[in-house]
């Protein structure tokens, strides 16, 4: 069979049929029963001419042959269901940011365009209003959420568009070269789709190697390792819209294991988290930094809280603070904490694995086997122990591209002495031993609460108000979130604007999780001598904003 996302989930479910997959509340789908599920929704997609269309040997690594699929959904079951199921008809599923307002989430459609739009139907309201911006999709799946919004014109209801389909298997042949699309911000300023091939994805991303890091080389080994693996009960705290939480899921299912989802999908509540953990044993649970966290520390330590099912603590997205993870071992002291460092274009480079015996240094992982560590103008390996800083790189099993982008394609995935890398924009330096110190991303990006924010984009929407004749966006320390956004503004005619106003105007360009928590009002923006951003001024600066 070939190795392929979905194929690896159906070879599984034909060996553990009667496993849990999916977890969701009252809700309990076995792997045999998310089989039938995903097929009868492939073969939907494939009823509407949803599938590929170009072979991939005769694409550029930002093109895709394949048709897309939108999903904008909270964590639910239906959430996997689509992407399995997009698999499984050879299209291509990718991640909707719900957060998005219509003029975001139409950028993002027009870039991706997508097909199908798979959405709950609490989102209705904003899929309404994109719809007449883009080129219509051929399908409209609405999934039922209890928030009895009615179906728009000409969508179908998920449930009984399954009813509808074929259980059959799928009358197509998957290949290993079929795309997996994660969108992110990231380096990569406005969202861009990371393309992998599904293979690579596998490698890199679902746990798709034995434990000595080689590859697994077919289907078989899946499922000989989901036999003979202890099985786990996985729970993704973050948002399966972005790669964390996306990846966490469909790695538990590749390995098979059981993914839980939360009551509480749209926000982080943590007293559903711990009742979650303490009602289903989970063995491992996936947090991103501080943001989650601290308060689920805090929580625990509040209320009664049964840790003692958990062994994995696993944190990615952003730095978890020595005292957080010290503080959660401590409530957890059957578990060891994992820190995955990488990015949507690259997958884990480096690990730090703490006990609750270890120390706890925040900055220094484990590099990984296949990434390696360039010198400044990227044109050579540098050794452990090299001077000054490098660029965290990887090659492999790394994506194709960015869809639509071959310049940002060529920077970030260049060919280097014959060696084709990625390079996401982390500034390392290697040490003896293999110990990496992390000195963060060469970038303009923030990283609040978990989510990647581009501060030219909080820029542009900041400018559409009157009263600003200038502003730089940059981010600051923050202790809930692990950065906050800062707006420094150049009034326009030396009067003043109302912050109310200022964010007022900016939530009508931007989602509310980019909107500055702080302003600092200047008589003048200092910029370099080409007009650019000075990040080092504005840095310093914006520990004065309130």
């Amino acid at each position: 069979m070939t190795l392929t996302i979905g194929g690896v989930q159906e070879a599984i479910a034909a060996a553990l049929p009667e496993r849990e997959a999916i977890v969701h509340g009252a809700r309990r789908i076995s792997y045999s029963e998310l089989t039938d599920r995903t097929r009868r929704l492939a073969n939907l997609f494939l009823a509407h001419g949803i599938s590929i269309h170009t072979d991939r040997e005769r694409l550029q690594g930002w093109e895709s042959g394949q048709d897309h699929i939108a999903v904008l959904m909270h964590n639910c079951p239906e959430y996997i269901e689509t992407l399995l199921g997009a698999y499984k008809a050879r299209a291509v599923p990718f991640n909707v940011n719900y957060r998005y307002v219509a003029e975001e989430m139409a950028y993002l459609f027009r870039d991706a365009g997508p097909k199908a739009i798979v959405y709950q139907a609490k989102f209705a309201a904003v899929v309404a209003e994109v719809l007449p911006r883009i080129t219509p999709p051929v399908l409209l799946l609405q999934v039922a959420d209890g928030s009895g919004a009615a179906l728009l014109p000409g969508a179908h209801d998920y449930e009984a568009a399954l009813a509808g389909s074929s259980a059959a298997k799928p009358d197509v042949t998957p290949s290993a070269d079929d795309l997996y699309c994660m969108y992110t911000g990231g380096t990569t300023g406005m969202p861009k789709g990371v393309l992998w091939r599904q293979v690579d994805c596998l490698a890199a991303n679902l746990d798709g190697r034995d434990r000595h890091g080689v590859a697994l080389p077919d289907v078989a080994a899946f499922v000989a390792r989901a036999r003979k693996r202890t099985h786990n009960i996985v729970l993704p705290a973050p948002p399966f819209m972005h790669g964390a939480g996306c990846q966490t899921a469909l790695s538990a299912l590749c390995s098979g294991n059981t993914v839980v989802i939360s009551n509480v999908p749209d926000r982080l509540d943590t007293d559903d988290l711990l009742d979650t953990i303490a009602r289903e044993r989970i063995t491992m649970l996936l947090l991103i930094g501080d943001a989650y966290g601290r308060p689920l520390a805090q929580a625990a330590r509040a209320r009664d809280h049964d840790f003692s099912s958990l062994s994995l603590i696993v944190n990615t997205g952003a730095i978890m603070s020595p005292a957080t993870k010290a503080e959660l071992l401590r409530l957890a002291p059957g578990a060891r904490t994992v820190d995955a460092l990488g990015a949507s274009e690259s997958g884990p480079q480096a690990i730090q694995v703490t006990g609750p015996e270890d120390g706890t240094d925040a900055a220094s992982f484990r590099i990984a086997d296949d990434a390696v560590v360039l010198n400044a103008d990227m044109t050579q390996e540098l050794a452990p122990g090299h001077d000054g800083l490098g660029w965290l790189a990887k090659s492999g099993a790394v994506p194709l591209g960015y869809l639509n982008d071959p310049e940002k394609t060529a920077k970030t995935f260049p060919t280097v002495n014959g060696t084709r890398y990625v390079i996401p924009g982390d500034r390392v330096r290697l040490l003896a031993g293999g110990i990496l110190e992390f000195h963060g991303r060469e970038s303009f990006t923030i990283n609040s609460g978990g989510e990647k924010i581009f501060a030219e984009e909080v820029e542009q929407a900041i400018k559409h108000h009157p009263g600003v004749a200038d502003v730089v966006v940059t981010g600051r320390p923050s202790e809930r979130w692990g950065q906050e956004v800062v707006a420094i503004i150049q009034p326009a005619n030396g009067t003043m604007p109302d912050r109310a106003e200022l964010l007022a105007e900016a939530e009508r360009h931007i989602a509310r999780f980019k909107l500055p928590k702080a302003f600092l009002f200047l008589d003048a923006i200092q910029r370099g001598p080409s007009g650019k951003t000075d990040a080092k001024w504005a840095r310093a600066r914006a520990g004065d904003a309130t």
